[in-house]
């Protein structure tokens, strides 16, 4: 217990740390949400002055951070001056979108790469394993935007699959509210599904090597051999005793990788139109709205720290050696 102590105690300090960078680094770009006030002449600069001062743009730079805690304490997360409302609403909204296609991308790569690289690694040389290595070579020799537009060149060809965003518009029934309910999460599923293959290709050829390599080496270790003689069924021999030996790294990426798509998808979101964390960050930098980019950033990291959080649980409940130590 003391270890996730320690490090639920360590991931604290590092999103503090992490919020005064954000919020310094933020803070030293030139120029803010009334700086294009000024060049309207239908706005005086008193005006100006006086919008900044009434938002606190004006006043020292931790007496400002020290407000934005206070404010994450209360709820409201600052205040969004595009959106002229508390910035917790619209981040909670955009961060369950990003939170559905994280998952849904994470559950995909892991899907396919945890079986894909254990018959890759059981059966080196035959297809399985050349299929896994082409697989690893087209999707890192493919950039990420690239892929992207592709896919969203297939769906304004095809017409199969929606091109971009949420939800369409106008698609729920009149009628029962499950039957409602049902023909929106099929909706929402369909506009999902491009995002959430692009963001799930980028995984893909890191999870495929690690599972490899990590289920190569247990499977050329002595005790493997050992139960071979044995005459174990190599079957069995693969799921029950190398895979759970093979664990441990697989965890820590699996920890890691939560947080990695959460950074990596403010692309995607962008192309297909996701109204997720990504693109709220961009409409924020691009408006200058400052605690909009702030608490975006925020969040992002704390997705990474709390993806290697659950690595850590995860880790402490399946090797012994680290609760006795």
């Amino acid at each position: 217990m003391r270890f996730l102590l320690r490090r639920a105690f360590q991931s604290l300090l590092l999103l503090m740390g992490a919020s005064v960078l954000s919020f310094v680094f933020v803070s030293l770009a030139p120029g803010d949400f009334f700086a294009e006030m000024r060049l309207n002449p239908e706005i005086s600069a008193d005006t100006v002055r006086a919008l900044r001062a009434q938002n606190e743009l004006n006043r020292p730079l931790p007496v400002r951070y020290l407000h934005w805690i206070g404010s994450i304490s209360k709820g409201d997360w600052g205040f969004s001056f595009a959106y002229n409302s508390p910035a917790a609403p619209i981040l909670w909204s955009r961060t369950r979108n990003t939170l559905l296609l994280t998952c849904t991308a994470t559950a995909f790569a892991w899907l396919v790469a945890m079986p894909l690289g254990i018959w890759a690694a059981a059966r080196p040389g035959n297809w399985t394993d050349l299929f896994a290595g082409g697989v690893v070579a087209v999707l890192l020799a493919t950039p990420e935007l690239v892929l992207a537009l592709l896919l969203l060149l297939f769906a304004v060809r095809t017409g199969y699959l929606p091109a971009g965003g949420f939800a369409s518009v106008g698609t729920l029934p009149s009628g029962m509210w499950a039957n409602a309910a049902w023909h929106h999460a099929a909706d929402v599923s369909k506009h999902l599904f491009l995002p959430g293959v692009c963001l799930a290709a980028g995984l893909l050829p890191l999870l495929l090597s690690h599972v490899r390599t990590a289920m190569a080496e247990i499977l050329q270790s002595p005790f493997i051999a050992a139960a071979r003689g044995f005459g174990i069924p190599f079957r069995r021999l693969l799921w029950r005793h190398a895979l759970p030996a093979a664990a441990n790294p697989l965890i820590s990426l699996f920890g890691f990788s939560i947080g990695m798509l959460v950074s990596s998808s403010l692309l995607v979101e962008a192309v297909f139109s996701w109204p997720g964390l990504g693109q709220l960050m961009l409409e924020a930098i691009r408006q200058r709205d400052f605690f909009l980019m702030v608490d975006a950033a925020i969040l992002a990291t704390a997705f990474l720290i709390l993806g290697n959080f659950i690595a850590d649980v995860l880790l402490y409940l399946s090797d012994p050696r680290i609760r006795v130590e």
